[in-house]
């Protein structure tokens, strides 16, 4: 077994944060846009990245890296502080657009550790790294589609993501 070079260690630890703070804001779109088409694609993606944390743990313990608790607690506080406070101030269609920017940081990051994780021989890493990375750009695609299309709708597309008195403030 080959040591995983500093620059995976903590790709891939950026990978478990982030990929976490994505399937907890994502979740919590996808139901405050439960009447969009948007929803299904927010919710479905975040279920992929779910799904990539999880066959992503057994590689990287093989190389003593775990993504469990501290990647899970910090994610999903970043994923909870930008909820309450990012998006509340935000219209529907801005906080999907935005949202968007955090899959494609991840399609990027898998590609990046596939030619780390390549360079120093490891055959399993890099082919995780680039199937995922293919697999969620489908998802990103989808995404991108349905925010799109949101627009055929613009009076709901800048409806206030949060609902609340000072959302509501902030829009008027």
């Amino acid at each position: 077994m080959n040591e995983l070079h500093p620059a995976e260690n903590r790709g891939y630890r950026e990978l478990y944060l982030t990929g976490r703070q994505l399937v907890h804001h994502w979740m919590r779109l996808a139901d405050v846009l439960a009447d969009t088409e948007v929803s299904v694609a927010l919710s479905n993606s975040a279920g992929a990245v779910r799904e990539m944390l999880a066959e992503l743990g057994p590689l990287t313990a093989e190389h003593d890296l775990y993504g469990g608790v501290a990647a899970q607690g910090s994610g999903a506080r970043i994923g909870r502080t930008r909820a309450d406070f990012s998006d509340r101030f935000l219209e529907r269609n801005q906080a999907v657009r935005f949202a968007l920017h955090d899959l494609e940081h991840l399609t990027v990051l898998l590609a990046y550790l596939a030619a780390v994780s390549g360079g120093r021989g490891d055959p399993r890493l890099p082919t995780f790294c680039r199937s995922w990375e293919q697999r969620l750009d489908r998802h990103a695609a989808n995404v991108r589609a349905e925010t799109v299309r949101m627009g055929e709708d613009p009076d709901a597309a800048i409806q206030p993501l949060d609902d609340s008195p000072l959302s509501r403030g902030a829009h008027s």
